[in-house]
This record gives C-alpha cells, sequence and structure tokens, in this order.
C-alpha cells in the first residue's frame, strides 16, 4: 500500500474515531465526570480531530509529493503524537494513573515535530 492511500486511510478512519469519542464525552460522561475531567476529555478529542485532519493531510500531500521520507516520518511520528497526547488525556480523565500527564507533553512534542516534517516535504518536494 502507498504512503498516501495509508495515511489518507488512516486519517480518515482515526477521524472518525475522534468524532465517535467526541459524542461518548459528551452523550455518555457528561454525567460522569467532573467537569475539569471532561474538559481534559474534550481536549483530548479536539486534538485527536485536528491531528486525524493532519494525517489525511500527509496522505493528501503524498499524492501530489510522492511517498518521501520527510512524508512518511511526517505521517508516523503525527500517528505516535495521536495515541501518546489524546490518549494520555482520555486515560486521565478516566481515571487513570496521574503519572500518565508527565507523558502528555511528548505527544504535542511529536506534533510539532510532524508539522515540521510535513513543511519540508512541502519545501523539498
Amino acid at each position: 500500500m502507498s504512503t498516501a492511500r495509508f495515511f489518507l486511510g488512516l486519517g480518515a478512519l482515526l477521524a472518525a474515531l475522534g468524532v465517535i469519542l467526541g459524542a461518548f464525552g459528551a452523550h455518555g460522561l457528561k454525567d460522569r465526570l467532573t467537569p475539569d475531567m471532561l474538559e481534559v476529555f474534550e481536549t483530548g478529542v479536539r486534538y485527536h480531530l485536528v491531528h486525524a485532519l493532519g494525517l489525511v493531510a500527509v496522505g493528501l500531500a503524498a499524492f501530489q509529493l510522492g511517498g518521501s521520507a520527510w512524508l512518511r516520518g511526517a505521517g508516523w511520528v503525527m500517528l505516535a503524537g495521536l495515541v501518546i497526547f489524546p490518549g494520555t488525556l482520555y486515560a486521565l480523565a478516566l481515571g487513570g494513573p496521574r503519572w500518565l500527564g508527565a507523558i502528555t507533553p511528548l505527544g504535542g512534542t511529536a506534533f510539532i515535530v510532524a508539522w515540521v516534517l510535513l513543511a519540508a516535504a512541502a519545501w523539498r518536494g
């Protein structure tokens, strides 16, 4: 499977999952979480959805630019960020161990690196 198809399809599926989790938070967790923890969950959903679209962008860019190492790197690092950043926020909101909060910034760093790699892919072709 090509880089373009892989990240485009994965981004679309992760966007669908983000919508599902957003609905779950709004309807299933509203009365079960404190307002602070619901806000943490919603922050996870927001970053989840934005970066799922980022993976779609990586896939679309790969159709135009080819599956360069820059684009593959952007996709894989963005996927790592998607697992780490919203994943730890979801876990924290649902009562996971507090030490997960120390890992969350690694996901944010992965997002920044992924966007820089995507920019590099665009400029380098």
